[in-house]
């Protein structure tokens, strides 16, 4: 019987040092029946923070003992920091244009996706090592301040920020999910470059933000 063998842990190693950091390359997709079509550029982004909640955990007792443990659904939503926004987001934001220029707000507030890249770096590449890409679905922007003030001799810039919660959207053999992100020193680079285009659109294409299930078939290999 042949002997498994193992290797000695060792720590640290010469471009194993990873950190994550950066947002960049964000993408706004408004909804329209159920898909994300024509995705526009977010100039401006300066940070997108992931705030999953729930999955709690609820114990329940019989007999004197630890019956069973029920978890509660897992949620995602996040907050969205920028300077500037597109203008197709003023209509995820509950704004209606009244006449060219002119909008109102307190509207109903439209659904929007969100693509963006991470940057992942390493002690040797440092920023430059690789990314990843994150597709979120099924958002909706909840009222935010707007705080303006006076110019002076230390200007600066304001700072947009949204609170955001999601509805999950189905994929086949698992769970809904309002959140997919893809790692490019694991994924398939062919697979991602099609995946990319179909995301930031080509010459030809509009962008677009692919459903899960569209995502898995663009991620995955064709057989020999």
């Amino acid at each position: 019987m042949a002997e498994t063998q193992t290797k000695k842990l060792s720590w640290d190693n010469s471009g194993e040092r990873l950190y994550e950091t950066g947002v960049k390359n964000g993408v706004l997709y408004v909804q329209n029946a159920g898909k994300y079509p024509k995705g526009v550029a977010w100039n401006g982004l300066t940070a997108v923070t992931e705030s999953p909640s729930g999955a709690e955990a609820t114990p329940l007792y019989a007999d004197d003992i630890k019956y069973v443990e029920l978890t509660s659904e897992e949620e995602f939503g996040g907050t969205i920091e920028a300077y500037t926004y597109p203008d197709e987001f003023a209509e995820c934001d509950g704004s209606a244009e009244l006449a060219k220029g002119v909008k109102i707000g307190q509207q109903k507030r439209k659904v929007f996706g969100l693509a963006y890249k991470t940057t992942i770096g390493n002690d040797e590449d440092g920023n430059d090592h690789s990314y990843k890409l994150h597709l979120v679905y099924g958002c909706k922007a909840a009222p935010s301040e707007k705080a303006y003030a006076t110019i002076n001799d230390s200007p600066e810039a304001i700072t947009f920020s949204w609170e955001f919660t999601t509805t999950p959207v189905a994929v086949a053999g698992h769970k809904t999910t309002a959140h997919i992100e893809i790692d490019s020193t694991k994924a398939d680079p062919t697979c991602l470059t099609a995946l990319e285009a179909k995301l930031f659109g080509t010459e030809n294409d509009d962008p677009q933000l692919p459903l899960p299930d569209e995502v898995k078939t663009l991620m995955t290999p064709a057989g020999p």
